[in-house]
This record gives structure tokens, C-alpha cells and sequence, in this order.
């Protein structure tokens, strides 16, 4: 008796050990793989203490049964090892537990590949497939201007100057496109429509309708310009036209460049100014641009310096016609979009386009903090042709120039940029901050070869209603309430040389303009 006596705690230790692995299967479902060790070593433990029990426990009963030549007391020992294999048995099920556990993340980790997710923010609406490699962004721009002349050089008006929602993504990660139709102005047009391959860095092939890479501030996006109308240097550089266009970026972004060929376009003109958006002119168009951020990967204050320079080559022929799109020669428009130049129409004896055309821009760029700084000129030379009569004709290369600086300081401290200004402090009602603040100043100047005016009734253009140079200088505020919206006020003088009537012989000038511009801008 004093032997079964001493087994009772042993007996009762090792029920509690059993009840405790039971416990610890029924919770091992709602349990992870570290917990689940953790009360495995902590019943390790207990085995331990349990071991060291029975043994001093058993040793009196050994003793007895050797005096009595009896059997030893083996059924402590049983226990034991009826234990021991137990929790052997927990270890295996843990592990169990455990592999389902990661086979259930591996089934999420698969799931998220596959599902596709959305944000809406700043940037637009995006949704991306689960591989991150299908996307589809929808942004849109929109402004509405008002001009108000301070002269009788133009009406005031109110109008809606940009009306574009924005379709653009990426199939299988390499493949962008972009479609960009435009409503303002009471009529459609398809500003974008393009394909882009980004097949390395420094190869990356795009084809469509997209802008021509000549002019500095034309390949700044509409919503980034600081002025509410873009310089002179853009009436000469083409807008954007169809075709297709080689670039790419070398030295880690140091320096980019692009080759395209065109079907071509006027001064200042997109293809969708033709009819049907086919090309009227035999020849085509070679573009090419270089730009050049050497400090681009340094600290200090040339990382924001850029230099580059682009033009275009082409056989540019026309007829002589009442439009530009009989004599492919564009008009020119003063920065309030009123027209102070053009060539002579006619059904017979029309200025035309008849021969090559040649384009340059030096182009550069400079930021550094809150400062922002942008140079650009362009020329082009134009071979034209009038027919004075059925044996007569004359014809001159006319080359005509346009520069621009402008400068702009962001008052509220926020860094300068060529894509534009991300406000610190977005302006909310009842919330401190009042987003971010703009001045800026820019003079620019387009002036026409004296060719075009010579040889009074014999010239390319008329000097009493087409004038020989316009000169602008202008001041702007801008306003940006967050990286979504942006108010602008902006003033603009212009000077103008002729087109003011009188004769042929002593022409007059053109009244000066004097324009406000305001603006509403949105844009994500």
C-alpha cells in the first residue's frame, strides 16, 4: 500500500499533463506555430520535473523489492515514457499546424497576385492587376479661362481652354499608351493617341499622335506652364503630329534624346488641323532633340540645370489657296490668341510653302530651390513661293526667330520644377495652411523676316494688316491650393511693328494689347 500510495502525485501530474495536451489541441487551430512550441517546451518542462519525481519516488519501492526478491516497480516508468510519446506525438502535430500555415499564406500570397486593386488620390483613378504589370489610369485637366483686354485689341470673354479627361496605362509592364480627346473650343479633337514600348532605358519606341519633340515649353504639360498662354518660341515648333519616334535616357537620366519622323505640320500646328488627319505634304517630317542634365545625380545648385537643343528637317510644300491648309504656312497669334500675322491668300496668287524647312531651338532650364528659370529660342527657315501671274512668280527662304525667358520664385519655400510645384501645405478650411504661392516675369518676342514685307504689292504678306513683330512682357501670381487645383492672374503687354492699317509704303502699328487673364485650373 505505502508503494501505490507513493504514486498517486505521479498519477495526478500526469493526468494534468494529459488535460493540458488536450487543451493544447483543441486551441492549436487559433494558436500559431510560435505559440504552439512554446507550450510544447513549456510541457517539456513539466515532463522534467515529473521525471525527477518519479524517480525519487521509486527508488524506495525498488529497494523494498530487491529485499523481497520481488519484481521491480516498472508501471512509473511506463507512465513516463506513455508521456513521453505524447508529446512527441503534440511536436508532430504542431508541425502539421505549422506547414498548413504556410501553405495558407502561400494561397494569399497567390491571391494578392491575382487581384486586382484601386486607388484614388492625387494622381488619378488607377486600377492595377495583382502582378503590378496591367494597369489603367484615368486623369483629366480642366481650365477655364476669362480675358479681359484692357484696349479694343480684343473681346473680353469667358471660355473653357482645356477639356481633357485622360486615358493612359500599361499592358504586360512595357507597354504604355494614351488617349486624349479634348472638348473645349465647341468641337472634338483627339490630342493624344499613341503606343509606347519602353524596351530598355535607352531604347524605347512610341507611335501615334503625340507632341513632336522640338519645343521646351511644349513638352511641358498643359497643366504645368506658369502662364496662362505658352511664348512665341511655341507658334514656331511644331505642335504634336502622327508618326513615329525613337528615344531614350543614358547616364542614369543624365541625358535624353529622341528621333521621329512625321507627316509634318505648319508653325505651331497639330496634324488634326488637317482634314481627316492625313498628311497634305509629300514629304515627311525629321524631328530630333537632345537635352542634356549633366549635375543631374549631384548635390548642389546645378542639379537642376538642363541644356539641350532639338529642330526638324522636311521638303514642306504647299499651293497657293485661301487656307493654311492649301498653302501649309500658319498665322501667328499674339499671347491673348489674337491674330497679327499672316501670308497672302489667293485662289491664284497665294503666299505658299515650295520647298525645305528648317527648324532650330536652343533650348535650357534651371531650378534650385524655389527658383525656376527657362530659356528657349527657335527659327525657321521656309523656302516660300508667290505666283504674281501666269509667267511670273517669286520666291525667298524667309526666316523667322522667337526666344523667351521667363523667371518664377515660389514664395512659400516649396522647391521649383519643370513638372511643376507640389504645395507643403494644401490649403483646407478650418485647417492651417494656405497651400503654395508663385510669382513670375517673362518677356518674349516673335519677329518676321524683312523679306516677308518687301517689295510692296509684290511681298509674301501684307504690311498694313500683318504686323512684323510682336513684343510681350508679362507678370503672373499663381495660386496652388493643393496638387490638384491652381488659380491664376496673369497680365500680358504686347507691342506690335505694322499690321495697324495705313499703306503699303508707311504702314501703320498695331494697338497695343493689354490683357488679364484669369484661370481655374483642375488637374489629376
Amino acid at each position: 500500500m505505502r508503494s501505490h500510495r507513493s504514486w498517486w502525485p505521479a498519477l495526478l501530474a500526469g493526468g494534468s499533463l494529459m488535460l493540458s495536451s488536450s487543451q493544447l489541441l483543441a486551441q492549436a487551430s487559433s494558436l500559431d506555430e510560435d505559440v504552439l512550441r512554446a507550450r510544447v517546451e513549456e510541457l517539456e518542462q513539466k515532463l522534467k520535473r515529473l521525471e525527477e519525481r518519479l524517480e525519487q519516488q521509486a527508488q524506495p519501492a525498488q529497494d523494498s523489492a530487491r529485499a523481497a526478491e520481488s519484481p521491480p516497480a516498472s508501471e512509473p516508468f511506463a507512465r513516463e515514457q506513455a508521456l513521453q510519446e505524447r508529446v512527441e506525438e503534440l511536436d508532430q502535430q504542431v508541425k502539421v499546424l505549422g506547414r498548413k500555415q504556410e501553405l495558407q499564406q502561400e494561397e494569399q500570397t497567390g491571391a494578392k497576385k491575382t487581384t486586382p486593386t484601386v486607388t484614388a488620390g492625387e494622381n488619378g483613378l488607377t486600377v492595377r492587376s495583382g502582378d503590378g504589370q496591367n494597369q489603367f489610369r484615368l486623369r483629366a485637366v480642366l481650365q477655364a479661362d476669362g480675358r479681359f483686354f484692357a484696349s479694343d485689341s480684343g473681346n473680353d470673354t469667358f471660355l473653357l481652354r482645356r477639356v481633357r479627361p485622360i486615358f493612359e496605362g500599361t499592358v504586360g509592364g512595357i507597354y504604355d499608351f494614351r488617349f486624349t480627346p479634348d472638348f473645349a473650343g465647341g468641337q472634338t479633337v483627339i490630342q493624344d493617341a499613341y503606343v509606347h514600348a519602353r524596351f530598355l532605358p535607352y531604347a524605347q519606341l512610341r507611335v501615334g499622335k503625340f507632341k513632336a519633340p522640338v519645343g521646351l515649353e511644349r513638352l511641358q504639360s498643359a497643366s504645368d506652364i506658369r502662364f496662362v498662354e505658352r511664348g512665341y518660341p511655341t507658334s514656331i515648333v511644331p505642335n504634336r503630329d502622327l508618326g513615329v519616334q525613337l528615344g531614350g535616357e543614358l547616364f542614369d537620366r543624365a541625358l535624353e534624346y529622341q528621333v521621329g519622323y512625321f507627316n509634318g505640320v505648319a508653325d505651331g500646328g497639330s496634324s488634326n488641323n488637317l482634314t481627316r488627319e492625313q498628311d497634305n505634304n509629300t514629304d515627311k517630317d525629321w524631328a530630333a532633340r537632345v537635352f542634356a542634365q549633366p549635375f543631374r545625380n549631384s548635390i548642389g545648385p546645378l542639379q537642376g540645370l538642363g541644356l539641350g537643343i532639338a529642330g526638324t528637317f522636311s521638303d514642306f510644300t504647299g499651293r497657293s489657296g485661301t487656307s493654311f491648309q492649301d498653302t501649309n504656312l500658319s498665322s501667328y497669334s499674339s499671347i491673348g490668341q489674337q491674330v497679327f500675322f499672316s501670308y497672302r491668300t489667293g485662289a491664284t496668287n497665294g503666299t505658299y510653302a515650295a520647298g525645305n524647312r528648317l527648324r532650330l531651338s536652343p533650348q535650357a532650364y534651371y531650378y534650385w530651390n524655389s527658383l525656376g528659370v527657362i530659356a528657349e529660342y527657335a527659327r525657321v527657315a521656309q523656302d516660300v513661293q508667290r505666283n504674281l501671274s501666269a509667267t511670273t512668280s517669286r520666291t525667298a527662304t524667309l526666316d523667322h526667330d522667337a526666344w523667351q525667358v521667363a523667371v518664377t520664385y515660389v514664395l512659400t519655400g516649396e522647391d521649383n520644377s519643370f513638372p511643376g510645384i507640389k504645395p507643403r501645405r494644401p490649403f483646407q478650411i478650418g485647417k492651417p495652411g494656405w497651400g503654395a504661392f508663385e510669382i513670375g516675369a517673362r518677356y518674349t518676342q516673335l519677329e518676321l523676316d524683312d523679306d516677308t514685307f518687301a517689295s510692296g504689292a509684290s511681298s509674301f504678306a501684307d504690311p498694313t494688316t500683318a504686323a512684323q513683330s510682336a513684343k510681350t512682357w508679362g507678370a503672373v501670381l499663381n495660386w496652388y491650393l493643393n496638387s490638384n487645383v491652381r488659380f491664376v492672374l496673369d497680365y500680358e503687354h504686347t507691342k506690335f511693328e505694322g499690321g495697324g492699317g495705313g499703306t503699303v509704303a508707311a504702314p501703320q502699328d498695331r494697338i497695343d494689347e493689354d490683357l488679364v487673364f484669369g484661370r481655374v485650373q483642375v488637374a489629376f
